[in-house]
């Protein structure tokens, strides 16, 4: 074998090694971040989990809003990014306690009973005015000596919390908001920034932010503020 040949046969092998090497490398980064990711979630492959589906107030029957059917739909494909299944249930049957499966609760209390529950005994910090009929005050959170109130389509409020209690180890999501809107635009910021809230809260941690959605008539879900972690005020009783 001549030198150039020797070149190009050494120059494929180094090529070879650097692809495989980088493939490998890419594949454990991706199952490190897979890992971390069912890890804050609480979703293992072939875990299931609770999903449960609220209720439009203002309408008859069982009907769900059109946004709290978007955010089941994001939490849908989450889920499944994570290798497990959704259990979906009504939140007026829902009466099981909480720790053995992760669980996603969408809707206010207005509109969730369990999400009422949850907020009753995890967050006793937060009052909602579940009267929504009520001008200004209708659906207004009272966190700590602040009240965040209503103004549709213009500036819109909704609690997103990670909550564990010592007995169980997966967690429960709460998004609560003042709209339906909210609700999803709480499940998307989830979705999207949950690297960022697993390293600052960590895998197990717990906590409640406070968010607002902007101009939710004009942009819809996706302008979005922190407006405050409110962890310390949510948890403490009133």
């Amino acid at each position: 074998m001549d030198d150039n040949a020797l070149n190009i046969v050494l120059g494929l092998v180094t090529s070879l090694i650097s692809a495989g090497g980088g493939w490998l490398f890419r594949t454990y980064l991706w199952r490190r971040q897979l890992r971390r990711k069912q890890g804050f979630f609480g979703l293992s492959n072939g875990s299931e989990c609770l999903l449960v589906v609220n209720q439009d107030p203002s309408a008859p029957g069982r009907s769900v809003q059109r946004h709290d059917a978007f955010a089941l739909l994001e939490l849908s494909a989450l889920i499944k990014e994570c290798g497990a299944r959704a259990d979906i249930v009504e939140h007026d049957v829902a009466r099981l306690g909480f720790g053995a499966r992760a669980e996603f609760c969408v809707g206010g209390p207005t509109s969730n009973r369990r999400t009422e529950a949850h907020m009753r005994s995890l967050l006793p910090g937060i009052e909602v005015n579940t009267d929504y009929e009520n001008i200004p005050d209708g659906l207004a959170f009272t966190i700590g000596d602040e009240v965040y109130r209503l103004s549709k389509g213009v500036a819109e409020y909704v609690v997103l919390a990670r909550l564990t209690t010592p007995e169980g180890d997966r967690p429960v999501f709460l998004a609560a908001g003042q709209r339906g809107v909210n609700n999803q635009a709480a499940i998307r910021y989830l979705a999207s920034h949950h690297v960022q809230l697993a390293s600052r809260y960590g895998l197990d941690g717990v906590f409640c932010l406070l968010l607002k959605v902007l101009n939710s008539d004009a942009y819809g879900p996706d302008m979005v503020e922190v407006v405050a972690d409110v962890t310390a005020e949510a948890t403490t009783p009133r």
